[in-house]
Parts: structure tokens; C-alpha cells; sequence
């Protein structure tokens, strides 16, 4: 795959005909940020990307902390049956 090269820390890797480099098939299902630097370099991140709705979430103090203390509710089995939300729904299975 790559060859180790002296005074470099990493592998050197060629891209392909269509300019693509491979790093590893443990990195297959994982989603990358590509910074290219202004020394030339390219550095790779691994990010989560989310659907917008649910960003909203993880900018709300109160809200994700309300979320973390229902889970560690849930996992000490400190439920409450509440019922069917059924009815809330409206024809499009959306709730208001």
C-alpha cells in the first residue's frame, strides 16, 4: 500500500488516475472535513455531520441537558408510562 521514507512520520501515497488516495479500509465508513493549508499540506478531520433540525439541540444548554438527564433516567429505569402520543399527530404523522 504506502512505503515508510526517511524523516517523514507517515506513509507517502500516489494518488490514482482520478486523483484518489487511499487511507485505509478502516477509515471506510467515516466522514472527512479536507483543510488544505496555505504550506501545501492537507489535513483531514473527522466530523459528524447532522441533519439541521437536530443541530438546534447541541446549541441549547438547557434542552441537552434536559436530554442527558432523561437518558441517564432511562438507563437507571426511572420511566413513566405516559400513554399513546397517537393522537397528536396530525394527518402527515408529524406533530405540531
Amino acid at each position: 500500500m504506502g512505503t515508510k521514507t526517511q524523516g517523514l512520520s507517515g506513509e507517502l501515497r500516489r494518488p490514482d488516475s482520478q486523483g484518489r488516495i487511499a487511507i485505509g479500509k478502516e477509515h471506510a465508513d467515516e466522514t472527512y472535513a479536507i483543510e488544505k493549508l496555505s504550506n501545501g499540506d492537507i489535513l483531514l478531520r473527522p466530523v459528524v455531520v447532522m441533519h439541521k433540525r437536530e443541530a438546534w439541540l447541541f446549541t441549547n444548554e438547557a434542552a441537552l441537558a434536559s436530554v442527558k438527564r432523561g437518558l441517564e433516567q432511562a438507563a437507571a429505569g426511572e420511566t413513566h408510562d405516559l400513554g399513546s402520543f397517537a393522537h397528536d399527530e396530525d394527518d402527515d404523522g408529524e406533530t405540531d
